[in-house]
């Protein structure tokens, strides 16, 4: 069977440039081996496109992995870092969209700010890329810059990552947990959210906690969306949600993208690539048994996770496609999870 062309919910991909701008030629166009991504390796397994996060790691990362070795041995606990200034995030986010930009202007993708624009660029050959931002820390609290953003592209946003900002408090990687882990969203933080509906772009909930959650689903319009979580059923950390926050995107009519961290989908919250795909598919068994067949897509978290060895980076797809299949999904289904419902999220979300 030919390849399922794949939509992703998430990757930081843009953070290895940002590691090594004087080597992106190799690593983008060519690929050099290293991480999970690369031009070669998307077109080998079936990665259309998907949502390119601009991350800023926090100091003391030195922009390493923000993955840490407790995580092998659950119960852990890690602390928040601590909240970025506008000053030191805003440089490293130009920096990473503007290494978004060289790759369209390689022209091998496409920066695209509607579903048609995506639908073209898979059409055509090229990656077709939703500019996202993880943690709004670029963005002061008069919000004049997710203008700015937008207007560079900005279609999707989430307002938290694993750390404290102005607008609100993300979990911490705590296992075992659940999301409840402090308070919700600031004056700041349901402005932004409000700024961002009236601006159509697309608000995920990946890394906020509970009362933010909840603070977003009270203010926001639009679908609510988690790019890449997974069942807090299926693995208690603090990072997944949980059946009754996957009640309420049902009932928006938003959708869920499968994380492949490992330890955010094994049961035992091991960070251990020793993982197969029994349970991905008990992940994704359990979002659509509340979610629905159309609300659920996948969310990979390439280049940034510890992901389960058979699937190995973005050429492993088929074989995640493959085991989808043996496990009983139909062919329809199949293509709704790798693409087609995240197609018709943005439709809703943006329009078309």
């Amino acid at each position: 069977m030919t390849n399922v062309p794949v939509f992703d919910g998430h990757n930081d991909f843009l953070l290895r440039l940002q590691k090594q701008p004087g080597n992106r030629d190799t690593i983008w166009l060519k690929g050099d081996g290293t991480g999970q991504l690369d031009l070669p390796r998307m077109q080998a397994g079936g990665f259309a496109g998907g949502f390119f996060a601009v991350w800023c790691p926090s100091p003391e990362h030195e922009g390493d992995s923000h993955y840490d070795d407790d995580w092998k041995n659950p119960p852990y606990d890690v602390p928040l870092p601590e909240a970025l200034s506008l000053d030191y995030a805003l440089p490293i986010a130009v920096a990473e969209i503007g290494h978004l930009m060289w790759m369209e202007r390689t022209g091998t993708l496409s920066i695209c700010r509607s579903v048609a624009d995506i639908r073209q660029a898979m059409a055509e050959g090229r990656i077709a890329a939703i500019l996202h931002m993880e943690g709004a820390e670029a963005i002061g609290t008069d919000l004049d810059a997710l203008h700015v953003w937008h207007a560079a592209g900005l279609r999707s946003l989430g307002p938290v990552w694993s750390r404290p900002t102005a607008f609100g408090h993300g979990v911490p990687f705590r296992f075992p947990s659940s999301p409840d882990t402090g308070d919700g969203l600031t004056a700041a933080g349901k402005d932004l959210i409000r700024e961002c509906n009236a601006l159509k772009i697309m608000v995920d909930l990946s890394h906020l906690n509970e009362k933010g959650f909840n603070d977003v689903a009270a203010i926001s319009d639009a679908p609510l969306v988690a790019t890449h979580s997974n069942a807090h059923a299926v693995s208690p950390t603090a990072r997944n949600l949980t059946d009754r926050q996957l009640r309420m995107i049902a009932e928006s009519n938003g959708m869920v993208g499968l994380n492949y961290a490992c330890s955010f989908l094994r049961p035992d919250g091991r960070q251990d690539t020793d993982t197969g795909f029994d349970v991905m598919l008990r992940h994704l068994d359990h979002l659509i048994s509340i979610l629905g067949e159309d609300r659920v897509g996948l969310g990979s978290d390439f280049d940034g996770a510890e992901i389960p060895a058979p699937l190995g980076d973005v050429a492993g797809l088929p074989r995640l496609i493959e085991a989808l299949r043996a496990h009983g999904y139909g062919e329809a289904l199949v293509e709704k999870l790798a693409h087609r419902n995240w197609l018709a999220l943005l439709e809703r979300t943006w329009g078309c």
